[in-house]
């Protein structure tokens, strides 16, 4: 098994960590080069050994953002409490950056909304209503900027938007509801360390976006619900306020679930009469329209009950808006 692991981090070193953080590259590249670090890293289940899981996981139990020697002493001190936090966990990646390229498709819906979230980790994407947002052009000028109706957001949401800009408001939110396999509390310090362990050195900014969103969460939890979606969604839309719409967001999750699993919940969604919101790989699924060509679309597609909306970068960085404009699926 150690060379599964080596071939993994190795992987990972050359094609997945450069230009996005030096020292993860460093941890990675110490790790294929070690057996002994290989062999605790091989009693983790395969499907909860993914580099950045582990890493994050040493984050959160105390290593530093330190060389590879001191990281490795770190995990050869903590084998077995690093073995049992990877085994029991999964990646939760949570940016409230997403809600950026989702914010015009939201605009078109009339509120009040009652928000439901599919993968909802610490709820920090049920909050659009609360963050500020500044959409700049490919110079970095500013081109739009929305705020919160009390003034301007510890959270600002900052995207490149590519070509038109569509019209934009601020979301009446006024229910907010989510369903994760292990949902985190904002308020819990553990839980914070663990999404903040997520974010990797180097991504500018992004620590910083997530912490204050974070607190956002923390001064007014969502209603989040531990389960499987196709088993709790029903439920959970039945406690949304009547004279509310329904919104069911499924923003980076939908690739984590098996392919009929994800059709039924997709399914489930559109029988609950809500609108469905999501952004995701263009291969993922077959409901987009017009059709989208995965292999000439650039990044994930947003949709709006399937309709085709906006090709965006996966974390929300930046957008270009597609709706209405001819031939989508070029």
């Amino acid at each position: 098994m150690t060379d599964a692991v080596q071939q993994r981090f190795a992987r990972f070193a050359e094609q997945e960590a450069p230009g996005r953080s030096d020292l993860y590259v460093e941890w990675a590249d110490g790790v294929a080069a070690d057996s002994e670090v290989q062999g605790v890293l091989a009693r983790i289940p395969e499907n909860r050994r993914q580099p950045p899981l582990v890493f994050a996981v040493t984050r959160m139990l105390g290593a530093g953002l330190v060389g590879y020697g001191a990281w490795r002493s770190f995990v050869i001190a903590r084998a077995d409490e690093i073995v049992a936090e990877c085994s029991g966990r999964r990646l939760q990646t949570n940016e409230p950056l997403r809600l950026a390229p989702l914010l015009p498709a939201l605009s078109e819906i009339d509120g009040p909304i009652a928000l439901l979230e599919v993968g909802a980790s610490a709820g920090l994407c049920l909050y659009p209503d609360r963050y500020s947002y500044r959409f700049v052009g490919a110079d970095g000028r500013l081109r739009a900027s929305l705020d919160p109706a009390d003034g301007p957001s510890t959270v600002i949401l900052e995207s490149r938007v590519d070509g038109a800009l569509p019209p934009m408001r601020m979301p009446d939110v006024v229910w907010r509801a989510g369903i994760d396999l292990a949902p985190l509390d904002a308020r819990d310090e553990r839980d914070r360390r663990w999404l903040l362990g997520l974010v990797w050195p180097g991504e500018e900014g992004r620590e910083q976006r997530v912490s204050a969103a974070l607190d956002i969460a923390a001064s007014a939890p969502p209603h989040l619900v531990a389960g499987d979606a196709l088993e709790q969604i029903d439920e959970l839309a039945a406690e949304a306020p009547r004279d509310a719409a329904l919104v069911v967001t499924t923003p980076g999750v939908l690739v984590h679930i098996p392919r009929e699993a994800r059709e039924a919940l997709v399914d489930r969604i559109r029988g609950l009469g809500a609108r469905w919101l999501t952004i995701d790989p263009p291969a993922l699924l077959d409901a987009w329209d017009p059709p989208v060509v995965a292999a000439e679309w650039p990044g994930f597609v947003v949709a709006l009950d399937g309709q085709v909306r906006a090709a965006a970068d996966p974390l929300g960085r930046w957008w270009e808006w597609r709706a209405g404009i001819g031939g989508a699926a070029t």
